[in-house]
């Protein structure tokens, strides 16, 4: 008995100590058209670098049109309303937050022996300013974490609200695109156990308003002052990131760290969507469309890109396939396993069409199935404040859609032209599709308002 142990020891070890370092990048509200490599005006030379090295998506998507439910969607692979999740999270009055029993990427990881960092922004519920019970990071499977609540406040120059696993830091000097990355390295030269693989999740607050950037970096760029900083943002976060990848280099060589990244929602501002209809906080494809590239030398195709719709809902099914491990079990995981097209199998198709549902958006949901997307409105009224009301729960939960539109994206990427009435059956059967996909989430989201 003593052997068959040692040897599922030395097995396990083995197998960890060959797993890839994986690591996560996430801007906030960046849009679809605003980094290089996908025909953007800013530089970004460490992120082209990844794409031309990886793959990229055409079509990628977030997990929602606003920051807290795409988060959980990504940790998750599960639409954000299963994950308790309904909107963007106000600690202070809402007592939403990521649920404690949902498996994240992190308690994935940390099942196969590795070592687990969170650093920057989560905004999926923190205790510090909130009445209500919150877990922090270190529930949800992070060993370490160094966080904002939400924003980095009071802008991105000298954030002043860090945590340091729970530890109120103080006013840090700086840009925080830069002060993540400098904690991320410190991360990985100080914190970490050396010969276990890691999962460093890095999370930047980066072009979310308020916005601040170096002005020798801000005036490189063109247009009004707030165009500028705001491409500044981008850029001071790409020169961040470009650190990142120089210290990953240096840990282990590239063909054992396998690099994800995207974006939260698409941008506040209409002119970095492209020619996208709508823009953050709406389910129109401006609203949820992002930039998505997935870097993994010798493992996936280089400088493809890949024109098959997908998202971060996407990732953890796609990082468990990557790693031959099972997904959660007793969950059910609304993400894809990508794959196959990562690694240039004909073998993808996609089980569930992708679905968006945010309540104060109009339409309010949206279903990408193909080239076709499909919109709704509610068939009830609630208040339009930007606030998510936790009273407005059983009235989502059980609303209903009228005003239906379909658009063939292939032909309309703009979305501008209703094909519903001309296609009937289409129609028809794509309704049966979304509606199916609403009920099973609803089925499960959580009841805030009775807690």
């Amino acid at each position: 008995m003593r052997f068959l142990i040692l040897c599922f020891f030395i097995s396990f070890y083995l197998n960890a100590s060959e797993s890839p370092n994986i690591v996560i990048l996430l801007a906030d509200d960046l849009g679809y058209k605003d980094i290089g490599c996908y025909g953007g005006p800013v530089k970004t030379p460490a992120l082209d670098k990844l794409a031309a090295g990886g793959s990229k998506f055409s079509d990628f998507y977030s997990g929602c049109a606003v920051c807290s439910p795409s988060r959980a969607t990504l940790l998750t692979g599960r639409h954000h309303i299963r994950t308790g999740v309904y909107s963007w999270i106000y600690d202070k009055t809402q007592k939403s937050h990521l649920l404690e029993s949902e498996v994240t990427i992190a308690e994935v990881l940390k099942g196969q022996g590795y070592e687990t960092a969170h650093i920057g922004k989560w905004h999926l519920g923190l205790p510090s300013e909130s009445p209500h019970y919150k877990p922090t990071p270190a529930k949800h499977g992070f060993d370490y974490w160094f966080a904002t609540g939400n924003n980095a406040a009071p802008s991105h120059e000298n954030p002043n609200n860090f945590l340091r696993n729970g530890k109120v830091v103080g006013e840090i000097k700086g840009y925080s695109c830069q002060i993540v990355v400098d904690e991320a390295i410190s991360w990985l030269d100080n914190h970490r156990k050396k010969d276990a693989p890691f999962f460093l999740n890095v999370w930047f607050h980066e072009p979310h308003a308020p916005i601040a950037s170096p002005k020798e970096i801000s005036d490189l760029y063109e247009g009004s002052t707030k165009g500028k900083v705001y491409s500044g943002t981008i850029d001071n976060t790409d020169r961040a990131i470009n650190r990142l990848l120089e210290k990953l280099e240096k840990v282990a060589p590239k063909e054992h760290t396998l690099i994800i990244y995207g974006s939260d929602n698409g941008s506040y501002l209409s002119d970095r969507v492209g020619n996208l209809r709508g823009k953050k906080g709406m389910n129109w494809d401006g609203g949820i469309r992002v930039p998505g590239i997935f870097y993994w030398p010798g493992k996936i195709v280089a400088g493809k890109t890949l024109n098959n719709p997908a998202g971060l809902v996407d990732v953890l099914p796609t990082i468990c396939s990557l790693l031959g491990i099972p997904n959660p079990n007793g969950k059910h995981i609304d993400g894809s396993n990508l794959q196959p097209l990562l690694t240039d199998n004909d073998s993808f198709k996609r089980h569930q069409p992708l679905f968006w549902h945010l309540q104060k958006s109009r339409p309010i949901v949206a279903m990408r199935d193909g080239k076709y997307s499909l919109v709704a409105e509610p068939d009830y009224e609630l208040s339009k404040k930007n606030m998510f009301d936790e009273k407005w729960i059983p009235a989502i939960k059980k609303g209903g859609y009228k005003n239906f539109q379909l658009f063939n994206l292939e032909k309309d990427p703009g979305q501008q032209t209703n094909i519903a009435e001309q296609n009937p059956e289409l129609l028809l059967k794509l309704k049966k599709k979304m509606l199916a996909i609403n009920a099973s989430i609803m089925a499960e989201g959580q009841d805030w308002h009775l807690k």
